[in-house]
């Protein structure tokens, strides 16, 4: 069926798109009969996938990463595909409509696309009440960030506010301080800068009696090899529980260089898909020799396919995460992925 309407799909401007596929998924989902259709079709992952990680059992380790379901609006449909589990937001404090569009583009030849939405929020009050209704079965984990206003001296503030709704409704939270897409919001990875807002967040932890529920921190993949290495040695000191790598790039070195112009041509925004492959592997066995087993951690970016997730895997990953190849070949891809990393 999405090769069917993938064409169309991909006339449409990149948003208009992605709301079309939302509304069509919300008014599926409703239908009685469909998820279980949908959920028989997909087939459940194999129990050869089961992962432990974080204190929960996931049944398989690929997830959906955060940014594609950023209200939890499809939880009932994203369990009926086959995801081992699935991240929402990120999530604000307060609503916000992100940065003016247009500021989603595709390139399908390249497996690439480039976003600048800048934390577009309906606020984490609506997203919690929402995840009051998920569904049963599914690991939900919630990706936190601050609002485009606050400054920076007062983010911790923003993301206790997003924490304190989100969090009792979640498996796991995860902070991001690493998207390229608010201004000023990676200057938060600095170790002087990073340990305060660490540190309140473990205390409002133990104070709302979630300390086992795992507070993870998402990396950028653009941090030099040093910067890199004491950012892991503050989050482990800290008292955290995990990392992912890794958020989109800013590197316009990934892009082929027959389309450089193009991406170039549409302006300023972070970069996912397959050509960040290769840049996100070697961040992320990076992390996986400097944490040295002493933090578990999520794979993510430029992921498509079971040999890629497994190549993760076995470069340390506790999971993997995927998105923009979603994007570019349809739900399906969870099948395909959850049979070829169980077939070994």
């Amino acid at each position: 069926m999405y090769r069917l309407v993938r064409p169309l799909l991909f006339r449409m401007d990149a948003e208009k798109a992605h709301e079309l596929a939302f509304a069509a998924g919300s008014f599926a989902q409703a239908v009685p009969g469909f998820l279980a259709l949908q959920s028989a079709l997909m087939a459940k992952p194999d129990p050869s996938l089961r992962r432990r990680a974080f204190s929960l059992d996931f049944p398989s380790p690929i997830g959906l990463a955060a940014g594609l379901d950023k209200g939890a609006k499809l939880l009932p449909l994203w369990k009926a595909i086959g995801f081992g589990f699935v991240e929402i937001g990120t999530v604000t404090p307060r609503p916000q409509p992100g940065n003016p569009r247009p500021r989603l583009f595709r390139f399908p030849e390249a497996g690439l696309i480039l976003n600048r939405m800048g934390f577009n929020s309906e606020g984490a009050e609506v997203v919690a009440k929402r995840l009051g209704q998920r569904p049963g079965g599914l690991i939900v984990g919630g990706n936190l960030g601050k609002n485009k206003e606050t400054p920076e001296e007062r983010a911790l503030d923003d993301y206790a506010a997003a924490y304190k709704l989100i969090a009792p409704r979640v498996d796991y939270t995860v902070v991001n301080i690493s998207s390229p897409n608010t201004p000023g919001l990676r200057d938060l990875q600095a170790p002087e800068k990073l340990k305060p807002l660490l540190d309140g967040l473990l205390a409002l932890r133990k104070e709302m009696g979630l300390e086992r529920q795992a507070l993870l921190l998402k990396l950028a993949p653009d941090l030099a090899v040093e910067d890199l290495d004491a950012l892991i040695e503050t989050v482990v000191a800290s008292g955290f529980n995990g990392l992912i790598a890794t958020n989109t790039t800013i590197d316009r070195g990934i892009v082929p260089g027959s389309m450089r112009g193009r991406v170039e041509a549409v302006g300023a925004g972070g970069l996912s898909g397959a050509p960040m492959r290769d840049k996100a592997l070697a961040v992320q066995r990076r992390v996986h020799g400097r944490l040295a087993g002493r933090l578990p951690w999520i794979a993510c970016g430029g992921i498509g396919s079971a040999a890629q997730a497994r190549e993760s895997l076995e470069s340390g990953a506790a999971l993997a995460q995927i998105y923009s190849a979603l994007i570019f070949e349809g739900p399906g891809l969870v099948k395909r992925m959850n049979r070829g990393l169980a077939e070994g």
